[in-house]
C-alpha cells in the first residue's frame, strides 16, 4: 500500500461546497481519529461499515497513514461525493482496503455488522432546507447519531459536535448498553455550513435548553469510540462530557 500522505489532488474534479461536503479541517481531524482509534487495533474479523463515506478522504488519509490491512465498506447516497471517492481510492491502490457504494446504508447494511465509523450529519435545523440538505441532523442535530448508535453494532466510533445535545446522545447509547472507552477532541470555527442563519439559531435555542455548549467563535467536535459493555473495558463517558460540556 502506498503510504505516502493524501494531499490536495488536482487530478480530481472540483465540486461546489453544496454539492459535496468540503471542510478539510473536520476531514483530517476524522481520519487522526480512524488511525488512533480505529486502524490502530489491527484488522476486524468482518468489514467495518461506514456511514456517509463523503469523498472518501478522511478513510483514505487514515489508511494511508496506517498499517491496517482490513476492509472498509463505505455507504454513500450523494452520486457527486461517490463519484470523487471511487476516483481517489482507484488513484492511491486502496480498492483491497476501502470500497464505497452508492446506496443507502440503512436499507443495505447487514444487520449483523459489528463495526461503524461516521461522521454523521449534525446541523441543527427546524428542516433541511439548509446550504447542504444531506448535513441536517435533525431539531437537535442527534437523530442521525441516534439512529446509527440503535443500529446495534459492537463498536460505534462516530463524530460528536458539542452544539448537537452530545450529553442526551451519550446518554441514549448508555441506554443501550454502551460505553465511551475512548474519545479525540479538537476545537473548531464555526464555518460555511454551521454559520447558515437557520442552524445559528437552532444552536442558539439548544444552548438556552442546555443542549448545545460553544462559545462565540468555536464549538468542540469529538470522535467518540462506543463499545457494548464488558467487564474488562474503562468508561469514559463522565470524562468526555466533562470535556464537551466546557464551553
Amino acid at each position: 500500500m502506498n503510504k505516502s500522505l493524501l494531499i490536495a489532488d488536482a487530478t480530481v474534479e472540483v465540486k461546489s461546497p453544496n454539492q459535496v461536503f468540503f471542510c478539510p479541517e473536520e476531514s483530517q481531524f476524522y481520519a487522526q481519529c480512524l488511525e488512533k482509534m480505529v486502524f490502530s487495533q489491527g484488522p476486524t474479523p468482518e468489514p467495518i461499515i461506514e456511514f456517509g463515506a463523503g469523498d472518501g478522504s478522511p478513510v483514505i488519509q487514515a489508511l494511508l497513514s496506517s498499517s491496517f490491512q482490513g476492509l472498509v465498506q463505505g455507504y454513500e447516497l450523494n452520486p457527486d461525493a461517490h463519484q470523487l471517492a471511487q476516483r481517489r481510492i482507484e488513484q492511491y491502490g486502496l480498492t483491497p482496503y476501502y470500497q464505497v457504494k452508492n446506496a443507502c446504508f440503512f436499507d443495505h447494511t447487514p444487520a449483523t455488522a459489528r463495526y461503524l465509523i461516521a461522521n454523521p450529519p449534525y446541523l441543527p435545523a427546524p428542516d433541511n432546507q439548509l446550504y447542504m440538505p444531506s448535513l441536517h441532523g435533525g431539531n437537535d442535530g442527534a437523530a442521525i447519531t441516534n439512529q446509527l448508535l440503535a443500529h446495534g453494532c459492537e463498536q460505534v466510533m462516530v463524530m460528536i459536535s458539542a452544539y448537537s445535545n452530545p450529553v442526551d446522545t451519550v446518554n441514549y447509547a448508555i441506554q443501550l448498553g454502551y460505553e465511551v472507552v475512548d474519545f479525540m477532541v479538537t476545537p473548531l470555527k464555526f464555518g460555511y455550513y454551521s454559520c447558515e442563519p437557520k442552524v445559528r439559531d437552532s444552536i442558539a435555542r439548544l444552548k438556552r435548553q442546555r443542549q448545545a455548549f460553544f462559545s462565540e467563535r468555536i464549538y468542540f467536535l469529538a470522535g467518540v469510540l462506543f463499545r457494548q459493555k464488558s467487564t474488562s473495558t474503562t468508561c469514559l463517558s463522565e470524562e468526555f462530557l466533562k470535556v464537551m460540556t466546557a464551553l
